[in-house]
């Protein structure tokens, strides 16, 4: 309670952040050489991690990334990677240093050895109205990340009304804090306030969310997640001295998509954890939807507004998310995003389509529901540059 009402220094969060880290294993990846990590504050279509991660191991940094399930709306990229057939997140140590030797790219979830600290302390914060604290925030997220042994953390810390941190100022404070204690523990650090008042990308879910990835990967990824991948991207091949300035970084990222090897990477990866990597070739051989029904507009005029965090809650009730610890997920349903913030429209225009996978049971109203999370109005829309701010 006295670090939530009088907060930490960046000494005094770093150190606390080392003692939780520190409760479990921790990982040398020193054999390694140079290995890259990123963090995101997560929101509703988030797939960066999908893409980034075969790329910038394409371009010669060793990308070794421990993710997380879905929580509250923010979907998970463990579980958009087990939409892919026969992909295993639950790896031990020894297999995290053979797939960063073996396809120079790692994408598993916590172990229960790492920062258990962590677990303590959280039900402790759930339970004394601590969970907001800037300080703890840092060391849970850090404790856990910097475990596992990365000599440098790209972080996308997202705003805007689908964020975790909705308001400005507060994503900047914590993206702050983030890389500050980063740094304080030697290790290098950027980080970056990115839009999150719309979702990334076109698609929310699971399948379509890695499909949408593969086409990234092939160079036809919607604007907004390759601009937001190129940022990070970008920071971590600098990190680690691949390039000496971000046009240089910038131009061999574009070219490892054009080449093709950023996806034959993916594949890589795919097939090394257990998966098909068919998927890269045919995505169809994931789940498909059993149905898809389209939302129209009610009305012309412009998207000037996108309520990101209910479509994300609108997402997990067709089951791309959890609402409780043991739901299963579907990984043939999600939301296509037809328009976004600052499109016109027509009367009876797609604006979404839902795609329902098997188990899928939307209630009656779903679609309405969905479509009153488009805000339709005069122009212009005003909605946040998708680069927010550099920290």
């Amino acid at each position: 309670m006295a670090i939530c009402c009088r907060g930490m220094t960046t000494e005094e969060t770093a150190w606390l952040t080392d003692a939780m880290m520190r409760s479990g294993e921790t990982w040398d990846l020193g054999p390694h050489g140079f290995v890259a990590d990123k963090h995101s504050t997560g929101g509703v279509g988030d797939k960066v991690t999908l893409v980034l991660a075969p790329l910038v191991a394409t371009c010669g940094v060793r990308t070794g990334m421990m993710s997380g399930r879905g929580l509250g709306h923010t979907g998970g990229t463990l579980d958009k990677l087990e939409a892919i057939p026969g992909f295993r997140t639950a790896q031990p140590r020894q297999a995290f240093d053979r797939l960063l030797e073996t396809v120079g790219c790692a994408l598993i979830g916590q172990t229960e050895n790492i920062a258990p600290a962590d677990r303590r302390i959280y039900a402790l914060r759930d339970v004394t109205g601590t969970v907001e604290s800037i300080p703890l925030i840092t060391a849970s997220i850090l404790s856990k990340k910097l475990a596992t042994g990365a000599h440098a953390v790209a972080f996308d810390v997202k705003t805007g009304n689908g964020a975790f941190m909705a308001k400005t100022e507060d994503a900047e404070v914590l993206g702050r804090a983030m890389r500050d204690t980063t740094l304080a523990t030697g290790r290098k650090a950027t980080a970056h306030l990115t839009a999150m008042d719309r979702p990334l990308g076109r698609t929310a879910g699971n399948a379509n969310e890695v499909e949408e990835s593969i086409q990234a990967l092939r160079g036809q990824g919607p604007a907004d997640l390759m601009e937001v991948t190129f940022l990070l991207a970008t920071d971590l091949l600098l990190a680690a001295g691949v390039e000496k300035d971000a046009g240089a970084a910038r131009k061999t990222l574009e070219g490892a998509i054009a080449s093709g090897k950023a996806l034959e990477r993916f594949a890589r990866v795919i097939e090394a954890q257990g998966g098909d990597p068919g998927v890269c070739d045919d995505p169809g051989r994931m789940a498909q939807p059993s149905a898809r029904r389209d939302v129209p507009a009610p009305r012309a005029g412009t998207v000037i507004g996108m309520k990101t965090r209910e479509l994300g809650l609108l997402a997990i009730e067709i089951g791309c998310g959890r609402a409780r610890k043991d739901d299963v997920i579907d990984p043939a349903s999600g939301l296509r995003f037809a328009k976004k913030t600052g499109d016109a429209v027509d009367r009876g225009d797609v604006l979404c389509q839902v795609e329902l996978g098997p188990s899928a049971k939307p209630a009656p109203d779903y679609l309405e529901r969905v479509a009153a999370c488009f805000e339709i109005g005069a122009p212009p829309a005003r909605p946040l540059p998708l680069l927010v701010k550099t920290l």
